[in-house]
């Protein structure tokens, strides 16, 4: 391949790797580049990274224990809510984190509110975000902290996170499952659902339970979206998507980006690193053949999850495009995988 396949990313967890390293100097770190994670400035350059939803995520206090990740099976307890208070705090942080990091760039990346503006960043060449929530414990009933978010440019949620929220319940991480357990949307949550569709502002649908997924699908106005996740029929994991809701999500001309984690990747549901990219190109072959070429991209977790060795990090991202050229995807819709189908879906959710 002589030039770079240009990527626009459907989620990443960079803010919360940076916060964990400290916010002092946190917005250098991801300018300047540093030896941690998978993504920073440098590196998105170096694999055609050209942006991407950027995620203000709250952890749990427990956290993840990716090494929970292994064996025949595994049922990962929904954590506890966070409390709002907490939770804002948090988010905020991490907001001002993004944005700091905008103004600290002079240019070299941009906090892009409309497909146009993200059009016009990835023409000068600056790295376009999307100020994106990853789980709503931050908002509160009222949603008046979705006014302040929207104001500094949030355009897409996640109502959950793999956990409850007064807003709906999340999927635990359960292998094998179906995505079919527990609750789904609270009527705070159906509420919430209509303020963003009203407001302009993406739904994304990757950690609900198959019960939200249809609560969302009922009364949205909007594509149905899931911004990090993939074919339950390869990965019989509770975080992927039914051939039903791939079915959904075609009529509704939606988009799924396919997550790199590789517990989500692989038949036998395990976080390894040694994963092969051709089960990568399996799920993007599968969601092509159910949802269409034009409904399918990228969404890799970079900073959430273990992902495959060969596209650790970032700046090795082009060595999927290069796998899925020699399977025979031309550039065409090489093209459409690695970004245009996110602006595509994009404009006919954010504007």
């Amino acid at each position: 391949m002589t030039s770079a396949i240009p990527v626009f990313d459907g989620h990443n967890d960079v803010l919360l790797r940076l916060h964990r390293g400290g916010l002092e100097g946190a917005e250098t770190r991801f300018l300047d580049g540093e030896a941690k994670g998978h993504l920073d400035l440098p590196r998105a350059k170096a694999g055609g990274f050209v942006g991407g939803l950027f995620a203000l995520y709250v952890p749990s206090r427990s956290g993840l224990n990716f090494k929970a990740l292994r064996g025949e099976s595994y049922d990962l307890a929904l954590p506890p809510e966070v409390p709002q208070a907490e939770a804002q705090t948090f988010v905020l942080e991490e907001a001002s984190l993004l944005l700091r990091i905008v103004r600290g760039s002079k240019g070299r990346v941009a906090l892009c509110r409309s497909v146009s503006e993200i059009i016009g960043a990835i023409g000068r060449e600056a790295l376009a975000v999307v100020m994106h929530l990853e789980g709503c414990e931050a908002i509160d009933p009222d949603l008046r902290m979705l006014d302040v978010l929207y104001a500094a440019g949030l355009r897409s949620l996640g109502p959950v996170w793999s956990r409850d929220t007064i807003f709906g319940a999340g999927v635990p991480m359960r292998f094998p499952s179906s995505p079919d357990i527990g609750g789904g949307l609270t009527e705070a949550g159906r509420a919430l659902v209509r303020a963003c569709n009203g407001l302009g502002v993406m739904v994304d649908l990757s950690h609900l339970t198959e019960r939200g997924f249809w609560d969302v699908a009922a009364i949205t106005d909007a594509p149905l979206v899931a911004t990090h996740s993939n074919v339950h029929a390869i990965c019989p994991t509770s975080r992927n998507l039914t051939d039903k809701q791939l079915d959904a999500i075609r009529e509704s001309d939606g988009m799924v980006g396919v997550n790199f984690a590789t517990s989500f990747l692989r038949p036998d549901g395990q976080m390894r690193s040694d994963t092969e990219l051709d089960v990568v190109v399996r799920h993007i072959d599968a969601l092509i053949e159910r949802v269409g070429e034009t409904r399918v991209g990228l969404g890799s977790d970079y900073d959430g999850a273990v992902v495959p060795r060969a596209i650790d990090p970032a700046s090795n991202l082009q060595a999927l495009m290069e796998a899925l050229k020699a399977h025979g995807y031309d550039d065409a819709l090489l093209g459409m995988i690695g970004s245009r189908n996110w602006l595509r879906v994009l404009e006919r959710t954010i504007g």
